[in-house]
């Protein structure tokens, strides 16, 4: 797990070092043992490691092959590295060290492009070919670690974090409008290839670019995925054990680390698979990265209503786990606001974020690694918005009674839940309404369950978790890893009928029926849904009303021309006064304002780091 930067100068003019060495120092926090960069003709590349597997010097990038000709800056972890390693050396290939990350420069060699579909992790890297004159370029399948680039002057900017591009003068000075608007009006993010500064872009997830002499190439999809549509499959008795089979193994692998290893606990029941499916593996294995028992990083609240700690306890309990805490609070959240919206890079769309950045920052004390559950809401259909569509897919199939039935259960169970949606999705209507921005309508929600999740999982929801989760997790030095997104367990859940994922209005079925026995009862049949959650409408009613107000109210904000100054502060005051309900657009127009003058309004045309 580290940072990536680099430059590929098409013109005759050398590669500016001063400006790589800079892009390097923005991404200090992504790898603070070692750094190094490399200028190879056209080409310069900067590392910042955060050593994880062979902490030895062997390990260090930029990494070459054996002659030279070709060197490799690498962001993330191939965990079948050992497997890949050893069928590399039968085919003749010599190792120096015993990282994954050698393992992708030979098995470049020896595959070429086609290396990609071979790798189980996640990655982002630049591998400069100079005997092709090419810089190849790839992004994992989910986009678990980032990958931006853009184009300045003459030369191809690339890094892991887009600030790390912004110490070009020329980059990303104005804000991008139409994702600007998409973010503000629907609070979707990381949807498309465009992010919200102007001219800078990202490698889609499952993707790869090659960029020569003549410029950067369009990137390519290497892999893709299908949900299957059907609602039932004639027999699925099976689908339990081996889910639970390929998870246990996803997790084992992801366990490969010379550091110490803990996971995020929210007391879920994602998370609480992992820890519990860990501790088989301790048990069985005792594997020395976790040692003889597991270290679990949770965040807790004084009001219950925002609290899961009471799961966190059922799981100490039962299996002695080290669980260690933090108490996310309204006066912190200011105190690291600053922080946040820099080590984002990009506006949030809710308080949520905060209390994963306490978590990680908790875990930096005790671990260098933490498994966390993400992707699993996503492949398994467990937001509670997703039934509608499931719904509308059966009745559009003519299942007019599994319909019925599908409606009947989500309503007994989750009927306050769409009580509120319906309040919600008006009173978000109306705050569209507080913008002067225009762009096209995203509705997550529209069309059939696999419809849905596809674009989910791809582009609406899933993107922006894992940049927030990237981000939080390397402003403190974290490597995250996300055994949900194996492309094992991914592919294997895709596959299966949608009737295994929601079935009589409960969510996760397979998964439940998979940890039954391994994961406690009160968590394993719980039907609401948290996470790392942050109490965001009372922070934004009481604790955090002088900080908006003074937001909202500076000349700045009045001046804007993405929203009604006046209207927002009208809105805002009738939410603190209790006349109308709250919705996350408030705390989005907020932070965008906050972002603005971070990223804008502050910004000279000198190379002031920004970090």
């Amino acid at each position: 797990m580290c940072g990536i930067a680099g430059i590929f100068e098409f013109s005759t003019a050398p590669v500016d070092a001063a400006l790589l060495s800079e892009m390097s120092a923005r991404l200090a926090h992504r790898g603070p043992d070692g750094s190094a960069t490399r200028i190879d003709g056209p080409v310069g590349l900067a590392h910042r490691r955060l050593s994880i597997i062979d902490l030895s010097a062997a390990g260090a990038q930029p990494m070459p092959n054996e002659d030279q000709t070709k060197w490799l800056i690498f962001n993330g972890e191939i965990y079948n590295y050992i497997e890949l390693r050893e069928e590399l050396v039968c085919k003749g290939h010599v190792f120096r060290s015993s990282t994954d990350g050698e393992v992708i420069l030979h098995a470049y060699e020896e595959w070429g492009t086609r290396c990609l579909a071979r790798f189980n992790g996640m990655w982002a890297f630049a591998l400069w070919d100079a005997s092709t004159g090419q810089l190849f370029c790839a992004r994992d399948r989910f986009g678990i670690k980032p990958f931006y680039y853009t184009q300045a002057g003459e030369a191809f900017l690339f890094a892991s974090e887009i600030k790390a591009l912004l110490a070009h003068p020329d980059v990303g000075g104005r804000p991008n409008e139409r994702m600007l608007f998409a973010f503000l009006a629907f609070g979707v993010m990381d949807h498309t290839g465009e992010t919200m500064f102007d001219g800078v872009r990202q490698i889609p997830p499952a993707h790869y670019m090659l960029i020569g002499k003549d410029g950067p190439g369009t990137p390519e999809r290497y892999w893709d995925f299908r949900i299957n549509p059907l609602p039932r499959a004639a027999d699925t008795t099976g689908a339990p054990g081996e889910l639970r089979s390929l998870l246990a193994d996803a997790v084992s692998i992801e366990l490969r680390s010379d550091v110490p290893v803990g996971t995020c606990l929210s007391g879920g029941i994602d998370s609480s698979t992992l820890v519990m499916l860990i501790n088989r593996i301790i048990a069985s294995d005792s594997p020395r990265s976790i040692g003889e028992r597991q270290n679990t990083f949770s965040s807790c609240y004084a009001d219950p209503r925002f609290d899961e700690c009471r799961f966190v306890d059922l799981l100490v309990s039962g299996t002695g786990i080290n669980t260690h805490r933090t108490s996310p609070a309204a006066q912190g959240f200011l105190e690291n606001l600053e922080h946040l919206i820099r080590s984002q890079d990009e506006p949030f769309p809710g308080l949520s974020i905060y209390a994963q950045y306490c978590v990680m920052r908790l875990a930096r004390e005790r671990v260098k690694v933490v498994l966390d559950g993400q992707g699993a809401d996503e492949l398994l259909a467990g937001y509670i918005a997703y039934q509608a569509p499931y719904i509308r897919g059966l009745v559009s199939r003519g299942k007019v009674l599994t319909a019925l039935r599908e409606t009947v259960g989500s309503l007994h169970t989750h009927g306050r839940f769409f009580r509120e949606a319906f309040s919600q999705q008006r009173i978000r209507s109306q705050r569209r309404g507080l913008l002067r921005l225009g762009g096209i309508p995203i509705d997550r929600y529209a069309g059939t369950l696999d419809r849905v999740l596809k674009a989910e999982i791809t582009a609406t929801n899933l993107p922006a978790l894992l940049h927030f989760e990237d981000r939080n997790s390397m402003a403190f030095s974290i490597e995250a890893r996300v055994p949900y997104l194996d492309h094992r367990v991914a592919e294997y859940l895709a596959a299966l009928p949608l009737g295994e994922k929601i079935r009589n209005g409960i969510t996760k079925y397979v998964l439940r029926r998979a940890i039954k026995g391994i994961v406690p009862e009160e968590i394993r049949c719980r039907m609401d849904k948290m996470g790392f959650v942050a109490p965001e409408e009372v922070w934004m009613k009481d604790d955090l009303r002088v900080f908006v107000n003074g937001v909202i109210t500076a000349h700045s904000f009045m001046t804007r021309p993405y929203w009604d100054a006046i209207k927002v502060r009208d809105d805002y005051q009738a939410f603190v006064e209790g006349k109308t309900p709250y919705s996350s657009e408030l705390w989005r127009i907020v932070c965008t304002e906050l972002w603005l003058r971070m990223f804008f309004d502050t910004r000279r045309d000198t190379r002031t780091p920004v970090s």
